[in-house]
Formats: structure tokens, C-alpha cells, sequence
């Protein structure tokens, strides 16, 4: 029997892009998994297809920056399954104009992009972390981005060191030291919590990515599926550590 039959996934922002193939790669392994999307309708549509080909998928509306939507896709996931194995935080938004210098993006561009990018992962991750408890050995996965590094983005030598995008940037920062401070609350606890940067994926979000999807997913999958060996409290990029 596959030993990832019995476990139970939820990735957010799952209806298309990195998170439609997470959730693919996750139910190719025999995970059981919950398309969240905020859309109800769209996640059952996207859902419906990855059924039609066989793989173990469910739909589930959330929205991240709703708490009531949050509490209610809890209750779902409670009744349904009793318990949650991982947890992909997977979406995600960007709304700096590239068109502006750093200190012209507007607060509003900051506030929303923290709404979401961070504030929406804490209070997801807040809001399943009863039932990741209960697993056997839960998973945590915050999607960040290379973007998120001071020392990358301190190096003369860094691909991306010209493109300076200060609020989606500085939510995944504070991303990465939410995954670091939960990470070491659960340290004596099965859960691991770990940050993964996808690279550069040509998706709807950014069409000057160089990898294509389904090698952007894996990260995440590959932390979703970290045996009890695996690290917790890190960021990395296929398997190679990043520098905060």
C-alpha cells in the first residue's frame, strides 16, 4: 500500500498555477486532498478534472483573509476527516506596480499583500493547527519565494538583485520568520514547518518565469511528504538551502 494513503492535505490557492499541481503531485503520491480555493465553484470545477483522472481530490472553499470562511472550512475539514496531515500554504498575491520605485508603492499595495501573503497564513495556519496536532507526524508547508532573502537580495552577484518589489518581498520575509519562530514552538511535537522558495515559475502571477510548473510544485510537495528524518525551521529551493 503506498504509506501516503491515509494522509490528508489541504493546499489554499489551489485553483490554478503552483497550487492546482501541488495538489496533482500530492494525490499522484495517494494523498487524500483538499483543493481550497475562494471560490466554491471554481475549486469544485478544478476538483471535478483531477477526479476524472482518478486522483483522491476534494474541493473546499476558503479564503484566506475571511476568518468566518476560515472557521467554517475548519468545521469542513473536522466532520469530514477528523484531522489534518498537511498544510500547504500555497496562496498568494502580488500587487506591486513595476512601474514604481520602492518608496512609491502605495500603503494599500502593502496592506494587501500582507492581508493575504502573511496575515492569511497565520490565521490559516492558527486556525488548523487543532487538527494538524492530532496527525501522526503533520506537515506545514509556507510557500515563500528567493525574493524574501536580505542576504540574496545584499549580493551584487543575485539574479533577481534589480527587481525590487518591497511589499510582496518583505511579506514573504515575514513569512519566513513566521515559519521560523512556529517551527521551533513545535520543535518537540511530529510537526514540521518549513519554507519553500518554487523559483522562478511562469504562471497568471508571473509571466517571466523560467521553470514551468509542475518543477515549481515540487518543493512543496517534497516538504509535504518529509519523513520524520527531514528538517523543520527551513527555507530551501529543490532541496538546496537558501540563506535568510
Amino acid at each position: 500500500m503506498n504509506s501516503h494513503q491515509n494522509k490528508i492535505a489541504l493546499v489554499t490557492g489551489a485553483t490554478r498555477g503552483i497550487g492546482a499541481e501541488t495538489v496533482r503531485q500530492l494525490a499522484q503520491a495517494g494523498v487524500h486532498t483538499l483543493l481550497a480555493g475562494r471560490s466554491r465553484e471554481t475549486a469544485v470545477e478544478q476538483a471535478l478534472k483531477l477526479q476524472a483522472e482518478g486522483l483522491p481530490v476534494e474541493a473546499l472553499q476558503l479564503d484566506v483573509t475571511d476568518a468566518a470562511g476560515i472557521a467554517a472550512a475548519v468545521r469542513e475539514v473536522e466532520q469530514r476527516h477528523g484531522r489534518l496531515d498537511i498544510l500547504v500554504n500555497n496562496a498568494g498575491i502580488f500587487r506591486d506596480d513595476l512601474s514604481r520605485a520602492p518608496s512609491a508603492q502605495t500603503l494599500d499595495t502593502w496592506r494587501e499583500t500582507f492581508d493575504t501573503n502573511l496575515f492569511g497564513v497565520v490565521a490559516t495556519t492558527q486556525a488548523f493547527l487543532p487538527l494538524l496536532r492530532r496527525s501522526a507526524a503533520g506537515r506545514i508547508v509556507n510557500l515563500s519565494s528567493s525574493l524574501a532573502s536580505l542576504a540574496l537580495h545584499s549580493d551584487p552577484g543575485f539574479e533577481f538583485r534589480d527587481f525590487k518589489v518591497p511589499a510582496y518581498d518583505a511579506s514573504k520575509t515575514a513569512l519566513n520568520a513566521w515559519t521560523v519562530h512556529l517551527a521551533y514552538e513545535l520543535r518537540d511535537t511530529p510537526i514540521k514547518v518549513n519554507a519553500v522558495d518554487p523559483g522562478s515559475v511562469r504562471t497568471d502571477m508571473n509571466e517571466y518565469g523560467d521553470l514551468d510548473i509542475a518543477t515549481g510544485a515540487r518543493g512543496s510537495v517534497r516538504m509535504a511528504l518529509l519523513d520524520g528524518d527531514g528538517p523543520t525551521g527551513s527555507f530551501t529551493h529543490l532541496g538546496e538551502v537558501l540563506p535568510w
